[in-house]
């Protein structure tokens, strides 16, 4: 089982010196952890309330700095962790310059970028972006279809669709990462509704179930995806799952190895192959930080 941990809680871990977050990178890269993660929102809206998912962590003004940004900062002080977000709301972002701005990020961390994507939940951030709410499926669709060939085809590429357009173009460099369909695995962190099987077995080397809250659901939802994966003519083997695990902590604070094993032990009956654990909930400074992460490799490296 792989181990991926989302960094989060900036002005309560960092008090928002984003330089003191290159300090984490380089525990969590010394670490072990397979993954590092972060969120994206390009601006926060006072409807908190309309969060799907139970109540939403953070306040209105907790910051979320931008994360291709202090990804590409991370990478030059890490070597080994790959770089991940979860999700980024690529509906958010003109198709030519996302493709460009993930193209040069894996290239300058050596071929370790995992892009995570979706279309988040805030009308809010549409708004503001001048982007329509109605259309942010069509645009996820469209706009990573052609992100896909702009990483892997021979310049100069043409592609036409309902909402992204281009003639004969050249958008280079192209990603280090060739061995995925689309040149850089994208993960999709979208619910594994009808509506979105095709979607996402179409493109993804991975799904973010942030929608799942129930075991045998999602057992069935991977197992549905997995066949889908096949019908594209992908091996559905290595359609990888992140979820969400549940660490089980001691009175003192430290990660209970038992315990946690027995929690997640059915992650491995469903098909997870990464186990995701966030620093927001575990974690209070660096020093904790660099001992949490410690227990977790060693934790979920005996899962399986």
């Amino acid at each position: 089982m792989k181990i991926s941990t989302t960094i989060s809680g900036f002005s309560r871990l960092f008090d928002n010196d984003l330089s003191r977050v290159l300090d984490a990178a380089r525990v969590i890269d010394a670490s072990g952890a397979d993954q590092l993660v972060l969120a994206d929102h390009v601006v926060m809206g006072d409807r908190l309330d309309r969060y799907p998912f139970g109540t939403f962590p953070y306040g209105a003004d907790e910051p979320w700095p931008e994360p291709l940004t202090l990804l590409a900062a991370i990478a030059a002080v890490t070597s080994n962790v790959r770089l991940g977000t979860g999700i980024l709301i690529t509906p958010l972002r003109p198709t030519a310059l996302l493709a460009k701005t993930v193209a040069t990020l894996d290239q300058i961390s050596n071929g370790r970028v995992d892009l995570g994507i979706g279309t988040g939940w805030q009308r809010e951030e549409y708004t503001a972006s001048n982007i329509p709410w109605a259309d942010r499926w069509k645009l996820l669709d469209d706009g990573i279809a052609a992100c896909a060939q702009l990483w892997t085809q021979p310049a100069p590429v043409t592609f036409t669709s309902e909402t992204v357009n281009f003639g004969p173009t050249w958008c280079l460099p192209q990603p280090k990462q060739q061995s995925a369909h689309t040149g850089i695995p994208v993960w999709y962190g979208v619910a594994a509704a009808p509506q979105h099987i095709d979607r996402i077995a179409k493109y993804a080397t991975g799904w973010l179930p942030i929608h799942t809250t129930d075991n045998d659901g999602l057992k069935a939802n991977i197992a549905t995806l997995r066949a889908a994966v096949e019908h594209h003519g992908r091996d559905p083997q290595s359609f990888q799952v992140r979820c969400a695990a549940k660490v089980v902590t001691g009175d003192d604070g430290h990660i209970d190895k038992v315990g946690t094993l027995a929690a997640n032990a059915w992650l491995v009956d469903a098909g997870v192959t990464c186990a995701s654990v966030g620093t927001g909930r575990h974690v209070r400074d660096a020093v904790s930080l660099e001992r949490f992460l410690a227990d977790a490799v060693a934790v979920f490296s005996d899962l399986g």
